[in-house]
C-alpha cells in the first residue's frame, strides 16, 4: 500500500477489512465491511424511505449510486437487506460497480493522517478483531443502524463502528470532515482572498485543513464513545418503538 493512495488488488483483501470505492469521478466514496466469501457489507439509504423523505441533490447523487445492483446473476443473496433498513450486504463487484478498489487504514501515526491529503481514507484508531468486526456487520444486516444521514450517519460512519465500536454525537466520517474542513480553511484566509496565493498563504490555508481533519477524526475526539452492538441494537429498537407509538 502506498503513502499517499490506499489502492489495493484483489487478492489483497482480507475478511474484516474495512473498504471503499470512489463514485462520480472520485467526488465521493462508498465504504462497506468485507466479510468474506465475496460479499461486502454496507450502509445506504433506504429506498423504501427516499420515495417519501425530502433530501438534497448530493442525497440524491450519492444514494442512487450506492444502491447495489439488484439483477445480479452470480449471487442470489447479493442486495438482500432487511424491510426499512438501510444496511445492505452485495458482492464484491455490485459493490465496487467497476470502480477500483482501496482499503480503509487504522491505527495510522499523526504524519501519515496528514499526508493523506484527502480524508475518508484511515484514521489514528485502533481497529479491532476480523471476528468481531464481522459479527458486528452481520449483526446490524439483520438488525439496521438507524436511519441513514449523508452528514451524521453514513456508510464511513457504519464501517468506522463496525471496525472500532465507536459511535459519536456528531457523526464520524472524515469524508464529512474534508468537506466541511476546506470551506473553514478558506474562510479563515479570507482577508487575503483577494490576494495572489503565496507559498506562505498556502502553507497556512493547508495546516489548517490538515489540523481541522485530524480534530474530527474520531482517534483523538472527545466525543465519542464505545457502544457494544447489542446494546446498538436495542437503542434502534427503542427509537422505532418510541417513533410507531408517537
Amino acid at each position: 500500500m502506498g503513502f499517499l493512495s490506499n489502492k489495493i488488488e484483489r487478492n489483497e483483501i482480507k475478511a474484516g477489512d474495512h473498504i471503499y470505492t470512489y463514485r462520480a469521478v472520485f467526488a465521493y466514496s462508498h465504504h462497506g465491511i468485507f466479510v468474506g466469501g465475496n460479499k461486502v457489507v454496507h450502509f445506504t439509504r433506504d429506498p423504501e424511505k427516499s420515495s417519501t423523505t425530502s433530501f438534497s441533490s448530493y442525497d440524491i447523487m450519492t444514494s442512487k449510486s450506492k444502491t447495489p445492483s439488484t439483477t445480479c446473476t452470480s449471487y442470489a443473496d447479493c442486495g438482500f437487506r432487511q424491510p426499512e433498513s438501510g444496511v445492505v450486504i452485495s458482492c464484491l463487484d455490485c459493490f465496487l460497480q467497476s470502480g477500483a478498489l482501496y482499503r480503509f487504514e487504522y491505527n495510522v501515526n499523526k504524519a501519515v493522517f496528514c499526508a493523506k491529503v484527502r480524508g475518508g481514507s484511515c484514521t489514528t484508531a485502533m481497529s479491532d478483531e476480523p471476528d468481531l468486526v464481522i459479527h458486528r456487520a452481520m449483526r446490524l444486516l439483520h438488525n439496521g443502524f438507524g436511519n441513514y444521514d449523508v452528514v451524521l450517519n453514513n456508510c464511513e460512519d457504519f464501517a468506522l463502528y463496525c471496525k472500532t465500536e465507536i459511535l459519536a454525537k456528531h457523526g464520524t466520517s472524515g469524508q464529512v470532515a474534508t468537506v466541511l474542513g476546506a470551506p473553514l480553511a478558506a474562510l479563515l484566509m479570507s482577508p487575503l482572498k483577494f490576494v495572489v496565493p503565496s507559498p506562505v498563504v498556502v502553507t497556512v490555508t493547508a495546516g489548517m485543513y490538515c489540523v481541522t481533519r485530524y480534530k474530527n477524526d474520531v482517534g483523538v475526539r472527545s466525543d465519542v464513545v464505545k457502544v457494544n452492538v447489542e446494546d446498538l441494537v436495542a437503542m434502534n429498537d427503542q427509537k422505532l418503538k418510541s417513533q410507531d407509538e408517537k
